[in-house]
């Protein structure tokens, strides 16, 4: 998340206080995601900590426990711990989080365009992809939970 100025900072805050921020993604593209309170409180939990050790964030958001940027390569390692410490998946990557998320989001009702939108892709055949995972559950609920389903065991989904 980076800032140049005071002014951006102000921005950033301001945003945290409606709980948005602008991000920019892959190719520089910049779009607004809304977050929830736990977000805001850590948000501000991490700015405090920065703040209280003396870091000056001028152009990075994140910081590493030096004071100096972090970089792609770190968070992909972080990720990567993180999830192999809560999971058993074989991927584990930031972007296996944006899958987890779209997912999550379809599985919870949200319209397609809007996980698009949140998501920063430019077409729906982009977000799409998130898809299979929730018709497959889709048909899975129906198969066990629908009185006229077929229930065989050797279907495939």
């Amino acid at each position: 998340l980076p800032y140049k100025s005071t002014s951006a900072f102000f921005r950033l805050i301001t945003s945290a206080l409606r709980r948005q921020i602008r991000v920019k993604g892959k190719g520089n593209k910049e779009r607004i995601v809304p977050f929830g309170k736990p977000v805001y409180e850590a948000v501000l939990a991490y700015q405090q900590a920065v703040e209280a050790a003396g870091w000056q964030q001028e152009a990075h958001f994140f910081l590493r426990k030096n004071g100096q940027p972090m970089y792609p390569k770190l968070v992909y390692r972080l990720v990567k711990k993180y999830i192999s410490q809560v999971s058993s998946v074989a991927q584990q990557s930031p972007h296996i989080l944006r899958h987890t998320y779209a997912t999550h989001m379809l599985d919870h009702g949200a319209d397609l365009n809007a996980i698009k939108e949140l998501l920063g892709h430019n077409s729906l055949a982009s977000t799409q992809v998130y898809t299979h995972n929730s018709i497959k559950k889709l048909k899975s609920v129906h198969k066990q939970a629908h009185p006229r389903a077929e229930k065989h065991k050797n279907d495939s989904l």
